[in-house]
């Protein structure tokens, strides 16, 4: 928890929103069969993770984040790093990225289905692409903000490309990278629900998508729960390895459990 006074806890705000929310089910101002209380869909999910259905889908989930986000965090900092060292890739590299980073996720799974049927590789396919853009953009921007002085003093004291690049330049580019980083695993998180919902036999998203099927709101509303504060430890995650990678960095105001 941070030392800063002035921020509050981020645990305050939830439970706020909980209390808000159980108050008004007790009041009746919310329907039920549209939108449980957060008691009972604290009885939904105890029963789901009894069932073990629930753990099963969110590893499931997980897995293609994990594989998708690793896979494009690679070759996002590696293509980004070297458009923003080298002015001949850059030119080449960056309006191809400019021309397919607008492109939505969702709007490849047609093709992603096409070309690698259903189950886990359009998946992996459509985190791949949610999480490249943001990493690759802020990778090459904090490859160029390095300034000139910096280099050309590196290399006056002996410094060879190698040492350069480990030294110099990567940690110097360590904030940039991890805030596309950042961007890039909440964009692969929503990107693969949707593939669930469409493309999928198991995952959180195909969850909703067959409890919808069979009317069964409470279910739904968990599973939107659960995708939520996933979403947001994996959140917390980053910020923590980013926090212990890049400790010269100004985390002031930020929130840390």
């Amino acid at each position: 928890m941070t030392k800063n006074k002035d921020v509050i806890n981020p645990w305050v705000p939830i439970l706020l929103l909980l209390f808000v929310w159980q108050v008004c089910s007790w009041a009746g101002f919310l329907n039920s069969q549209f939108l449980p209380s957060p008691l009972a869909l604290m009885s939904e999910i105890v029963d789901s993770f009894a069932n073990q259905h629930l753990l099963g889908d969110i590893f499931a989930s997980l897995k293609r984040v994990l594989i998708g986000f690793t896979i494009a965090a690679a070759t996002g900092v590696s293509l980004g790093i070297f458009a923003g060292t080298n002015q001949v890739a850059r030119s080449f590299i960056s309006p191809l990225a400019e021309i397919f980073r607008p492109i939505p996720p969702i709007a490849w799974i047609p093709i992603a289905i096409l070309w690698f049927g259903l189950g886990d590789k359009p998946a992996f396919f459509l985190v791949f692409l949610g999480a490249f853009f943001p990493i690759f953009t802020n990778s090459m921007l904090g490859a160029l903000s390095l300034e000139e002085t910096h280099r050309r003093a590196a290399y006056s004291l002996g410094a060879d490309k190698k040492h350069f690049l480990a030294d110099i330049l990567l940690p110097a580019s360590l904030p940039h990278i991890f805030a596309g980083m950042k961007i890039g695993l909440g964009v692969s998180w929503m990107a693969v629900i949707t593939a669930e919902l469409v493309g999928s036999q198991s995952g959180l998203g195909y969850m909703i998508q067959f409890n919808r099927f069979l009317l069964n709101t409470p279910k739904v509303v968990v599973g939107m729960v659960v995708i939520g504060a996933i979403g947001f430890l994996l959140n917390r995650l980053m910020a923590r390895v980013e926090a212990a990678l890049v400790p010269w960095k100004d985390f002031k105001g930020a929130n840390h459990i």
